[in-house]
């Protein structure tokens, strides 16, 4: 990534995760995430008195594999641990207030460091059914 503050973690080719901390304040729309993503991340930057026509979205078909996952952390401070897809450690990152972790291959692990809330957005529907596996 070229924009300070934001951190792309890799295993070779593969994206593990994206981290955008909350000192990222850019003054143009800037996305974050390549268009390949099956979940899309950016900044939408207007000025006051700025406006969005009303719009819907149209309902067109997406075939997914796996769960993408963001994590907002509303408050407090985490170790987050990024595993590649053999779940072998690859990274270790503090994430605070108002940090933002994209979850895009692999697997993870958390310790709060503080008392800790965290916003979490992840494609559904929910299914009832089992979605992960414990490693760690």
């Amino acid at each position: 990534m070229t924009m300070d503050g934001i951190e792309l973690l890799m295993d070779g080719e593969d994206v593990l995760a994206l981290i955008i901390r909350a000192t990222v304040d850019p003054h143009s729309t800037t996305f974050v995430t390549p268009d390949d993503f099956t979940q899309q991340a950016g900044f939408v930057v207007y000025p006051a008195g700025g406006h969005i026509p009303a719009h819907d979205h149209l309902p067109i078909q997406r075939a997914l594999i796996g769960t993408a996952e963001t994590l907002v952390v509303r408050r407090g401070r985490m170790e987050a641990r990024i595993y590649d897809r053999r779940r072998r450690l690859n990274a270790t990152r503090v994430l605070a207030t108002g940090d933002v972790l994209m979850l895009v291959n692999g697997g993870h692990g958390f310790t709060m460091i503080e008392d800790t809330v965290l916003f979490e957005i992840k494609q559904g529907p929910y299914t009832g059914l089992v979605e992960k596996e414990r490693f760690e």
